[in-house]
């Protein structure tokens, strides 16, 4: 067999899902708390920013049934990755997956794939939060010094008009460094803590969707499906699904979940409900969140990049903006530390497998935390989040989960084939016609985010391959295995 498409045996990943050793991870997470990080990961920027332009310029109203599209086709490589979570229940996502179904090329371009999705969106993340935290503080009347507010590149509008460049966006390196610290300290200490923070957002949604329910305007929902204005995916039934792929950045996350399956106390039993159980959640408040905001604002005039703050005004309760501030702030907070957690997870297999340096997969004696996978991305990510503008990053790390859901998808088929008999704890309905139905769903989007999205995407992978045919092949533990 060619030694580029040799598969890790799923004997010897079973194996390591059972080590103790050094590169064991600690068993730590419940049901309940894998569904905190899934819920974390997923409320946050895209919920929060992207509903406005999706419902202005190309669903209206009807953007309630884009979430439910967007949702179903989460739902195709949900199941796949239940399955997969179940029978494989280690570090590692759609890596570890593909390792096992595709062999050794394909894993490494999902694994590279895969920082496109975490550690890209977690700077881009940061960046926002540190937006918000601005925005926060100038309701008390705190205002930071501008500078120290976006990197060299970025413009910053002070009140009197004026454009200033910053010099280092601070605040957000400052919470990629006490995230990763964080997580340093432990994965349970990390999820209690997220555990908090998805409880106050999720409560401050709430409370804005039972106000808001109260100021929603029939006038403003009607029509629910505003007619097609004779272009494809303005307005109408394609508006509809082109809406479905633009809120899809809100979905990302969910995925996150299956990166700690190795910490999962019951992973055969909690990883399908962790993963369901936040895609469950996360629908239902996008629905709702949605139809109180298209009906308390006419759609028209939701093409802003803070659409909640425009329902807000519409409200008459000021301690309200306040608490919906503090929700953003916190659900970046989460999106965050599910983001870091999620690629250093990814890396750690990485490592184990010989693919990258012995360092990744270091664990801490006291915290069985892979601790210095954690510093170094604090480094990248939090240089990123300090110096680099927000620009299209966001349907990179879109292009990039789509990709991984997509081989995550075929993955199933070749598994069922090459090993039709191995124990399957939660099994994925109607092979194949699932998995195949998710991987068109999850192409047709990638195919709608543009030629330049494309474009990045080879580039970034080009720039993975180098890495892996000067560095990784010859340290490849499964090739010395094999040879």
């Amino acid at each position: 067999m060619n030694p580029l498409f040799a598969t890790k045996p799923l004997e010897l990943l079973l194996r390591e899902s059972q080590d103790t050793g050094e590169h064991s991870l600690k068993r730590s997470l419940g049901p309940y708390q894998l569904i905190a990080l899934g819920v974390g990961a997923v409320i946050g920027a895209g919920i929060f920013t992207l509903t406005g332009v999706a419902a202005a310029t190309e669903a209206g109203p009807a953007l309630t049934i884009s979430f439910v599209l967007a949702a179903i086709g989460c739902g195709f490589a949900g199941l796949c990755y239940s399955e997969f979570s179940t029978m494989i229940p280690i570090a590692g996502s759609a890596y570890t997956y593909s390792y096992a179904t595709m062999g050794e090329l394909l894993a490494w371009i999902i694994g590279w794939d895969l920082v496109l999705e975490y550690a890209v969106g977690a700077a881009t993340v940061s960046i926002g939060w540190s937006a918000t935290l601005v925005a926060l503080l100038h309701n008390f009347g705190i205002n930071l010094p501008p500078s120290l507010l976006a990197s060299p590149w970025q413009e910053v509008r002070l009140t009197d008009g004026t454009a200033v460049h910053g010099i280092i966006n601070l605040p957000a390196m400052f919470v990629i460094v006490a995230i990763s610290l964080l997580l340093v300290r432990g994965t349970q200490e990390s999820s209690t803590v997220n555990a908090v923070i998805v409880f106050l957002k999720v409560a401050v949604l709430v409370i804005f969707i039972a106000i808001g329910w109260k100021f929603v305007q029939p006038s403003n929902l009607t029509p629910f499906v505003p007619p097609n204005t004779g272009s494809f995916g303005e307005f109408g039934w394609t508006g509809v699904l082109a809406g479905a792929g633009t809120i899809f950045f809100a979905y990302i996350g969910f995925d996150a979940v299956s990166t700690a399956a190795q910490e999962a106390k019951n992973p055969k039993r909690d990883m399908p409900i962790g993963i369901f159980g936040s895609l469950a959640v996360c629908t239902v408040l996008f629905i709702l969140y949605c139809y109180v905001l298209t009906g308390v604002v006419n759609y028209k005039q939701l093409n802003v990049a803070a659409p909640l703050s425009l329902a807000l005004e519409k409200i008459p309760y000021g301690w309200l903006s306040v608490a919906m501030n503090l929700a953003v702030l916190a659900g970046l907070t989460s999106v965050i530390l599910v983001m870091m957690l999620g690629q250093s997870r990814v890396f750690f297999s990485m490592s184990v497998d010989g693919l990258l340096p012995k360092l990744f997969s270091d664990v801490h004696p006291k915290f069985r935390t892979p601790w210095r996978c954690n510093l170094l991305f604090m480094l990248f990510v939090g240089l990123f989040g300090a110096f680099a503008p927000i620009s299209v990053v966001g349907k990179m790390t879109s292009i990039g989960t789509l990709f991984a859901f997509v081989l995550v998808c075929g993955g199933i088929i070749v598994m069922r084939r090459t090993n039709p008999n191995a124990p399957r704890p939660f099994r994925t309905p109607m092979v194949p016609l699932v998995p195949i139905l998710g991987i068109l769903a999850n192409f047709f989007l990638m195919f709608g985010l543009g030629r330049s999205n494309w474009l990045r995407l080879f580039i970034w992978m080009a720039i993975g391959l180098i890495i892996y045919f000067a560095y990784s092949q010859h340290h490849s533990r499964v090739r010395a295995a094999n040879s």
